[in-house]
């Protein structure tokens, strides 16, 4: 509650700031020439000194309250009554804060609820305090802003710098957020290739990590049958179903449909795009698998499963047709229409020119779509989880049950883990591995893209 009144309070500043210094502008403006920017610039540039000392200010505030609370709570009489291992202390002082927060909570430990009252006051007195801070500094901020709309100012110049200056940051954050998870990915998974080596986990054909015990652990985290499990599922499986779909719904939308039926029919192929993969990991498991082991019995199989990588492989070929349509179509539609016209005129049929010319020419747009969509498919899980199952197989049979890289990572860092043994460890090696491989494939891809644009734009 506290949060959403600072906010109004920084919005309703900065919005009274920015009419305030737009009328002030508005008085100086006496026509061309006799300001060096217009009264709106003027308005951007008090409302950023109000609403940026504010935002500081506050961001501050929230990093030094958590701990004046907590010595508020440690200064009550009740605090002499706490544990002395740290765990526990700090789980009571956590119930108490959220007890203070929230009085109808449940209470788990007495000595919490005890804690909640000083904690209650500390959090009253300091949002009241915060709360004065912030407008503070928006008043000192505003008023320094106010002072600099003079017709001379170069309130423009200052707002675009500060507008650059925010897309720079963003940017900063993107690129700083890629290599901290880079940076995680590699640390964890150095730790982990410290007690198994990368030779046994990248060839060994055994995968069992619940097993992993003694000196020879390295015997257990073979990873072959997982690699080969998600190529098989996301990049056979998947593309025998996604390529010909979606490279023939493009071929028909963009030769065939009239506008009409193009019209309605391709957003509604992009429609699968948008569905939740939840969604198909349950069209998958209720219905694509019990057809799949149907099936797998008519023709003579053993006691066929309901978890199959045919079942999984199928299901998420269909959700990533979009992704093969909509680049085989764009990059078919962006063939100029003279090599088209140039064929027809030759004699040419429109098959003929399809597969002789179009696709020809548009092939490096149709693989750039195909690569996107392999890895796209290669880091699906909740298909996998609902459809194909846990067991690691190296198998060719697409009846049989298998896993991937992502189910097995889902499957290692879930429930009550040891963070640092080797079995938790092995999920952040096969993150790397499949971050490498999703990464060499979308650069693949977009050099592919690059490519073809060079080629027609």
């Amino acid at each position: 509650m506290t949060s959403l009144i600072v906010i109004l309070a920084i919005l309703g500043l900065g919005l009274a700031g920015w009419f305030a210094a737009r009328t002030k502008a508005r008085i100086l403006y006496t026509g061309r020439g006799s300001m060096h920017s217009m009264p709106g610039y003027h308005a951007w540039h008090m409302t950023l000194w109000v609403v940026v000392p504010a935002v500081l200010a506050w961001i501050v505030w929230l990093s030094l309250s958590p701990g004046l609370v907590e010595e508020a709570m440690l200064s009550d009489p009740a605090a002499q009554q706490l544990p002395a291992f740290d765990m526990e202390r700090q789980a009571i002082l956590a119930e108490a804060r959220s007890l203070a927060q929230n009085p109808d909570a449940g209470v788990f430990n007495p000595l919490a609820e005890k804690l909640a009252a000083p904690a209650r006051e500390a959090q009253d007195r300091l949002a009241l305090f915060g709360i004065g801070l912030v407008c503070l500094f928006a008043f000192l901020g505003g008023g320094y802003g106010y002072t600099r709309v003079r017709a001379g100012f170069p309130a423009r110049t200052q707002v675009e710098r500060s507008v650059l200056l925010l897309l720079l940051t963003a940017s900063l954050i993107a690129i700083l957020t890629t290599f901290g998870i880079i940076a995680s990915l590699v640390y964890e998974a150095a730790r982990f290739f410290a007690e198994v080596s990368p030779i046994d986990f990248l060839t060994g054909l055994h995968w069992s990590p619940g097993n992993a015990r003694g000196e020879d652990i390295g015997e257990n985290f073979g990873a072959v049958p997982l690699f080969w499990g998600t190529l098989y599922i996301g990049a056979i499986i998947a593309m025998i179903v996604a390529i010909p779909l979606g490279l023939m719904s493009a071929i028909y939308l963009t030769q065939y449909a009239s506008s009409r039926v193009r019209k309605w029919f391709k957003p509604m192929l992009e429609i699968l795009a948008g569905i939740p993969t939840v969604v198909y990991g349950y069209f998958a498991a209720l219905t694509v698998a019990p057809m799949v082991r149907d099936f797998a019995a008519a023709l003579g199989a053993d006691n066929p499963s309901t978890e199959s990588a045919l079942a999984a492989g199928a299901v998420m070929g269909v959700m990533i047709i979009p992704f093969v349509s909509s680049m085989a179509d764009d990059s078919i539609a962006a063939v100029p229409s003279s090599m088209r016209d140039g064929s027809l005129a030759m004699g040419a049929t429109k098959s003929e020119t399809i597969k002789k010319v179009l696709l020809p020419a548009a092939l490096p747009g149709i693989v750039a779509g195909v690569m996107l969509a392999i890895s796209r498919a290669i880091g699906e899980t909740m298909i996998v989880v609902m459809a194909a199952g846990a067991a690691a197989n190296l198998s060719v049979n697409p009846i049989d049950s298998m896993t991937t890289v992502t189910y097995q990572i889902v499957q290692l860092l879930t429930g009550d883990q040891e963070f640092d043994s080797a079995k938790t460890l092995s999920a952040f090696a096969l993150g790397l591995v499949l971050f490498v491989v999703t990464l060499i494939l979308n650069i693949i891809a977009l050099r592919v893209v690059k490519r073809f644009r060079e080629a027609y734009d």
